[in-house]
C-alpha cells in the first residue's frame, strides 16, 4: 500500500477518532507528548495519561469513574503499547467498558514502518490535517477558532 493511501486512512481514522473524542470519548493515551500531538490535530475533549505515577489499575479506576463511554485506548503499537493495550482493554472489558480498539488497529498499520508510537505523528501533521479536515469538518471548524 502506497504512503498517500495510508495517510488517508490514518487520517479518516483520526478524524473519526476527533469527532468521537469531541462527542464525550475519553481517549487514554501513555504520555503528555501523545496527549499534545492529537491537541495538535484537533481533539478537544478528554484525553488522558497512563504515565502520571499511577497504577494501572488507578488509571483504570478514574477512566470508568469520572470519564467515559467507550474510551479510545490508544497506546503506541511498539511492543510496550502492544502489552499495555492488551492489558487495559482485559482489565476494561472484564468490567464490561465497550471500548473502541479500530483507531489505534488502524494507525498502527498505516504509520509502520515510519513511526511505531502516537508522539511520532507530529511529523506528518501538514499532511494529515488536510485529510482528517475533510473526514471531520466540524472538528476543523474548532481547531481553527483556537
Amino acid at each position: 500500500m502506497n504512503r498517500e493511501l495510508r495517510f488517508r486512512i490514518a487520517g479518516k481514522a483520526l478524524a473519526e477518532a476527533r469527532s468521537a473524542n469531541r462527542d464525550g470519548a475519553t481517549i487514554l493515551v501513555e504520555g503528555k507528548r501523545d496527549r499534545s500531538i492529537l491537541e495538535s490535530l484537533g481533539f478537544s475533549g478528554g484525553i488522558i495519561l497512563l504515565n502520571r505515577g499511577w497504577s494501572i489499575e488507578r488509571v483504570i479506576v478514574d477512566l470508568i469513574e469520572k470519564h467515559s463511554r467507550n474510551p479510545i485506548i490508544l497506546m503506541d503499537w511498539d511492543r510496550t503499547g502492544g502489552r499495555l493495550q492488551k492489558e487495559i482493554t482485559s482489565r476494561l472489558q472484564s468490567l464490561d467498558v465497550l471500548i473502541d480498539l479500530e483507531p489505534r488497529r488502524t494507525l498502527s498499520k498505516a504509520f509502520r514502518p515510519e513511526t511505531l508510537c502516537v508522539e511520532g505523528i507530529r511529523k506528518f501533521i501538514v499532511d494529515l490535517l488536510p485529510v482528517i479536515d475533510l473526514n471531520d469538518p466540524e472538528g476543523a471548524d474548532e481547531l481553527h477558532l483556537l
